[in-house]
């Protein structure tokens, strides 16, 4: 019975993509950080490089008994699309592509790296379990809805302070969200990295609870990107 509980738990989680516990936490370090963005790449549109991004969500536990679960972490390498650079940053736009079923659950590497409030590792069926009740038609409904889209509306600020106002469609439903990010790059690599809290309820969900909310995935989420755009 705890088995099905602890599955339904983690995988209720992922219905978007901060709260009362997640920490702020650091864009993952795949490859070193590139140095202050200098100057807009030349105008044009440039392919998302999937190998080298990654898209991050952190779950949370919640309830008085909080302590019979755990803090999960998804991470996806899937994510494709393209970046249309204008002479501005409020001339230019980005979309982005991410496969439901592209989403890996509690690796450990991503669990280490973010922490301590993700000690251990979870056991194999349970991340079977997990994965599968998410992509069920009653969470991401993966197969009437096999991607999660991402637009930019508008994009304002400075290249280390920058605000993506964007459009996500998520399992039949389109939501309109605010991310900060920054800029980094050279020659050959324009960067954009950050980390956006949103709660389920923002997106038209009900966190899942058990037992008149004793024991339940918080309502919030974090959600952290590094898009990586090779620029030729």
């Amino acid at each position: 019975m705890f088995n099905k509980v602890a599955v339904a738990l983690l995988a209720f989680s992922l219905s978007a993509c901060a709260t009362r516990h997640p920490r702020p936490s650091a864009p993952p370090a795949t490859t070193p950080p590139l140095p202050r963005l200098q100057s807009l790449p030349p105008a044009g549109s440039y392919p998302v490089d999937s190998q080298n991004s990654e898209l991050r969500v952190l779950v949370y536990r919640a309830g008085p008994l909080a302590n019979l679960g755990h803090n999960h972490v998804m991470v996806n390498h899937g994510v494709t699309g393209a970046v249309q650079v204008g002479a501005t940053l409020d001339t230019s736009s980005f979309s982005l592509q991410v496969p439901v079923d592209a989403f890996v659950v509690d690796e450990p590497r991503a669990r280490r790296e973010e922490g301590s409030d993700f000690e251990g590792e979870i056991a194999e069926d349970a991340k079977a379990g997990t994965r599968l009740h998410m992509l069920s038609a009653g969470q991401l409904n993966a197969a009437e809805f096999p991607t999660i889209t991402v637009r930019s509306v508008n994009l304002s600020g400075t290249p280390d302070a920058l605000t993506a106002d964007l459009t996500i469609g998520i399992a039949g439903r389109e939501v309109s969200v605010s991310a900060p990010c920054s800029l980094q790059g050279d020659a050959h690599t324009l960067t954009a990295v950050g980390s956006l809290a949103l709660r389920q309820t923002d997106i038209g969900l009900t966190p899942y609870s058990l037992l008149h909310g004793a024991l339940q995935v918080d309502d919030g989420l974090r959600l952290i990107f590094r898009i990586v755009v090779p620029i030729n």
